[in-house]
């Protein structure tokens, strides 16, 4: 069975190398001008990747909340947070893509033909091209934003567990310093309390010598 420390590595190089193809994609979508299948290809590589950060998140943020360490609390928000960046980004690299795409359609459709026959053939495939790529466009945006609005609220949700995290951690210590000053005090009584059990031990032997004392010399007054 894999050990804790192991298992937290994996998911934490795992964010990472998920976070640098992500970004690498966007990069790739931000610069497609087409056609339309290359994009696509993209969109649904790079909704992997953001599915995967989702669940390697979630897992890290499954073993911040049991270990109850601040450090991993803030890890994961800070994950959180990169991944609505990324997101972020990952919309915006759409919508330029599409709008570049749908310009050179555009474009194509206004291009002067020779062949009346042959223009309105293009134009046909043209205008049902640009139709398709406006429902995708659409499509994708409200995806996209519906991952944004998930992750933002999952965001919420961890910094009211750091907040509550952190006020246990700071309740646990207060109540260590307690603890300690208590353990503290009890040792010093202890001490106390053993030093004077042994004057009591010495009194008593002093007291034990006088009372034989008094006898030797009240049996040596009457024998004598």
């Amino acid at each position: 069975m894999d050990s804790p420390v192991f298992v937290l590595e994996t998911i934490r190089q795992g964010i990472t190398e998920n976070n640098l193809q992500l970004k690498a994609l966007i990069q790739d979508i931000d610069e497609c001008v087409g056609p339309l299948v290359e994009l696509q290809a993209l969109n649904n590589a790079g909704r992997s990747k953001i599915s995967t950060l989702r669940k390697l998140i979630g897992k890290l943020s499954d073993i911040a909340k049991e270990s109850k360490q601040p450090h991993l609390l803030k890890d994961v928000l800070l994950h959180r947070e990169q991944l609505a960046s990324g997101m972020a980004a990952f919309k915006k690299a759409n919508l330029k893509s599409m709008l570049a795409i749908e310009k050179c359609a555009k474009e194509e459709l206004l291009k002067p033909k020779n062949e009346e026959t042959t223009l309105k053939q293009r134009q046909k495939r043209n205008k049902e091209h640009m139709a398709t790529i406006s429902s995708n466009v659409t499509d994708q945006l409200l995806s996209i934003s519906r991952q944004l609005a998930d992750t933002t609220n999952k965001s919420a949700v961890t910094l009211e567990t750091l907040a509550s995290s952190s006020d246990s951690v700071t309740g646990t210590q207060q109540e260590l310093k307690v603890t300690s000053g208590v353990i503290g005090q009890s040792g010093k009584l202890l001490a106390k309390y053993g030093r004077r059990e042994f004057t009591d031990k010495i009194l008593m032997c002093f007291a034990f010598a006088f009372f034989i004392a008094c006898v030797v010399y009240i049996v040596q007054k009457r024998l004598f």
